[in-house]
């Protein structure tokens, strides 16, 4: 994820109250939700693999449809679903959300393909590059200034790609992919003034024309889920909404109770957790200089925790 997490998760758009980021004790249900939250977000990959006898492009399809049934029932429950359209409307945000869409697209089928072609490991490549993209993206469009130990962190994370290119014997396009769409997904969803509901169920709309015009062009192959689905498989692809909207709902609970130099490094739990899935689980081939080119990756990444950890500590005083 990136290095801010309640930027770059392709279901957040939440900030944390003051009241939460000033406190010195992390509030233990805000712990519980957000380990709860990253832990299901990891553990999805045993979910997609479960599913991996189906098309990934069906698959996406079904996700979209039920998301979107899914919420769309929870925000009619809170009569909430109305006032969204108008807001829409009222603050002219369909470009931004659809161009939001696309890259929520983008990165859950890189995701699924990924983990539906048994390369979870480069799945987790992806989410561990993610946050330096987003740190190029702050120095790059939004004119942030780089710091000297960013800079650092941000040529190890080079260096990796470069050394994870030569292990692959090709470059890593579908975890760049990934962390691009995850990174630029974050800096329009800085743009969208929603909650995290209805920001997710505005991008899901534009998703579900397309997501029900790719269920039926699978329908008509044997090994669609309409021909070749068993019984689990249709109450694992009826709960895809679920398994979107429940880590999403935990994670807007915990933003609001705990500051973000706690939520924040929770979020490398998800790739750490891919990591670990891919190589001991799936048994996927680890080369010494995919170690190295991971072992980067993780350096740059701890650089850049422990950085904003000191600076939030230092800010936090000087207040």
């Amino acid at each position: 994820m990136s290095s801010e997490a309640l930027e770059s998760h392709p279901d957040s758009n939440h900030t944390p109250t003051k009241s939460s980021t000033d406190s010195q004790t992390p509030d233990r249900t805000g712990v519980f939700a957000g380990v709860s939250a990253y832990l299901l977000w990891g553990f999805i990959t045993v979910y997609w693999k479960a599913l991996k006898a189906f098309a990934p492009l069906e698959l996406i399809g079904y996700r979209i449809l039920m998301s979107v049934v899914l919420l769309a029932g929870i925000l009619a429950t809170k009569g909430r679903l109305t006032s969204l359209f108008k807001k829409l409307s009222a603050d002219h945000l369909w470009t931004r959300v659809a161009s939001a869409a696309l890259l929520l697209a983008v990165n859950w089928t890189t995701y699924v393909v990924v983990v539906h072609d048994g390369k979870v490991i480069e799945a987790a490549l992806g989410y561990f590059i993610a946050p330096l993209g987003t740190m190029l993206i702050g120095v790059k469009v939004l004119h942030e200034k780089i710091r000297p130990i960013q800079l650092v962190s941000a040529l190890l994370g080079l260096a990796a790609v470069v050394v994870l290119t030569i292990s692959y014997g090709r470059v890593p396009y579908i975890a760049l992919a990934m962390a691009a769409s995850w990174a630029l997904y974050g800096l329009l969803k800085r743009q969208v003034p929603l909650q995290p509901l209805e920001s997710l169920m505005s991008e899901t709309i534009f998703l579900v024309v397309p997501a029900i015009a790719l269920i039926i062009w699978f329908s008509r192959y044997d090994d669609s889920v309409v021909q070749s689905a068993n019984f689990w498989h249709i109450i694992l692809i009826l709960l895809s909404g679920v398994v979107t909207a429940v880590p999403l709902l935990l994670f807007a609970a915990a933003s609001l109770k705990l500051p973000l130099t706690v939520l924040g490094p929770m979020q490398y739990s998800v790739p750490t957790i891919n990591f670990l899935l891919g190589w001991l689980a799936y048994h996927e081939k680890m080369s010494s200089s995919r170690f190295v080119g991971f072992g980067l990756v993780w350096i740059a990444l701890v650089i850049v925790t422990v950085d904003s950890i000191r600076r939030a500590r230092r800010s936090s005083i000087l207040s």
